[in-house]
């Protein structure tokens, strides 16, 4: 593969079932057991399952009482997202030992740069090795990693050997590991993309890199020239330690449906001081709120409204809401509730990037 882009070293760390590992390391009776976070009670949805749950097919955003089916011995524990903060928080901690270019995706995952890192340490492979060492020796859990020259690899590579594993994709692999990945493996490809993609005879990463760029783009919109440049290694979004919030929200489901707006009117307003609350935390504002409506026929439906000027009040962000779900008739009775505010007065416009061809230098360490 020859390229102009710089060589980045990026590493992708994904701790291993996050939340369910955090409760088997504070409870030692569960450890061995399959649980899951959440997914109690009639309603429930799982937020996280223990590997030992997982082998029964239990999953993240399942419905508790499919869990309960799958595997009739699982262990409901309410989650503590205080204490999953706190321990991210530990293990971030070591991530800024070895670079400043950390960029958090959520509490249990971060891409880290290690191009020109802290240890003076050459290899980005030797590198996660010792990251997950740390968390191991100073946390309690264990995490996965992938290695490689840009962050959509990284992310691709860190599934591999999970749990407790890594995978490095040296830059002259680059190519023969897209072209033999499962098109379901490549991230940003969803689902629904998948089936379409395997209707029209798009299997494997070899596949895609087939399909011209206006064959994607006809068939796939906007998403179509990201898929033509990730399956040839093409991704030239950098390491973002401070990564622009672009949305928040909160959300209720309900322990039982709800058939009338009139029902809902005390259910929004706690969403509603709940979505304030975080924006004055962070403090942000945005200018469109969005109402989320899920059926008990599990469709989901969004309104939204855009305001003139930025809001973060309880009571603006109700009142709008309100006017939202009066918009038109319920289209049946509702399992859950959410509102959200983005046009956040944080964004700032961004530069559409210029294309870049990739040139991979062979001799280079990883």
């Amino acid at each position: 593969m020859s390229v102009d882009l710089p060589i980045r070293k990026i590493i992708h760390v994904d701790m291993d079932a996050f939340y369910a590992s955090v409760e088997q390391m504070d409870n030692p009776e569960l450890k061995g057991k399959p649980i899951a976070v959440g997914g109690g009670g009639k309603r429930g949805v799982v937020s996280a399952a223990s590997y030992e749950a997982r082998t029964f097919g239990v999953k993240s955003a399942m419905a508790g009482n499919l869990a309960a089916k799958l595997c009739p011995d699982i262990i409901f524990v309410r989650p503590n997202f205080e204490r999953y903060s706190e321990i991210s928080k530990k293990v971030r901690r070591i991530f800024y030992d070895y670079t400043d270019l950390v960029e958090p995706l959520s509490l249990d995952e971060a891409y880290l740069d290690v191009t020109q890192n802290k240890k003076g340490n050459p290899s980005a492979t030797l590198v996660a090795k010792e990251i997950r060492a740390r968390i191991f020796n100073e946390v309690g859990l264990t995490a996965s990693a992938g290695i490689s020259i840009n962050k959509f690899i990284a992310k691709v590579a860190s599934d591999f050997n999970k749990p407790n594993g890594q995978k490095t994709v040296n830059p002259e692999e680059v190519l023969e590991f897209l072209e033999a990945l499962d098109i379901r493996k490549f991230y940003g490809v969803g689902k629904v993309t998948a089936e379409k993609m395997y209707q029209k005879g798009i299997f494997t990463g070899k596949d895609l890199k087939q399909k011209s760029l206006e064959y994607l783009d006809a068939n796939f919109g906007k998403s179509g020239r990201y898929y033509y440049h990730i399956v040839r290694g093409i991704h030239t979004n950098e390491v973002k330690p401070h990564r622009t919030r672009k949305s928040l929200a909160a959300e209720r489901t309900f322990s039982e449906n709800l058939s009338s707006e009139v029902f809902m009117l005390e259910k929004l307003e706690h969403i509603a001081e709940e979505v304030s609350k975080r924006l004055n935390k962070s403090q942000v504002a945005g200018k469109t709120v969005t109402l989320k409506i899920k059926y008990s026929d599990f469709t989901l439906q969004t309104r939204s409204k855009t305001l003139q000027y930025y809001i973060s009040d309880k009571s603006v962000i109700l009142d709008t809401a309100k006017d939202l779900l009066y918009q038109e008739k319920l289209n049946n009775s509702v399992r859950l509730l959410g509102i959200s505010l983005s046009n956040l007065n944080t964004e700032t416009e961004k530069k559409a990037p210029k294309e870049k061809s990739v040139s991979v230098q062979l001799k280079f360490e990883f």
